[in-house]
């Protein structure tokens, strides 16, 4: 079952984020398996909240292996995502 994932952490500015997507590059991880789509949201604290969808749970956690440790590095405020089933998806 395709979920949605919704992540608000603390202190990840636009700086942080792309320095994140190039070490996820670097490592392989650009077009993580599973992951179905990927957005970078602006908020209003000017930090980067992300949303993905993902084919499965799974799938999300075995890129949180990747993704922890390079956001952790980056000295992001690493807080529990929103995991949601996705019930509907309409494209366009």
């Amino acid at each position: 079952m395709a979920i949605g994932a919704h992540f608000v952490h603390g202190n990840f500015p636009p700086a942080s984020y792309e320095k994140a997507i190039a070490q996820l590059a670097e490592a392989g991880f650009a077009a993580p398996a599973g992951r179905i789509h990927h957005f970078a949201l602006s908020s209003d604290s000017g930090n980067v909240e992300v949303f993905d969808i993902w084919e499965s749970p799974e799938a999300l956690d075995a890129f949180g292996v990747v993704l922890m440790p390079i956001l952790g590095g980056l000295g992001v405020e690493l807080l529990p995502p929103t995991i949601t089933p996705v019930y509907n998806s309409i494209q366009g």
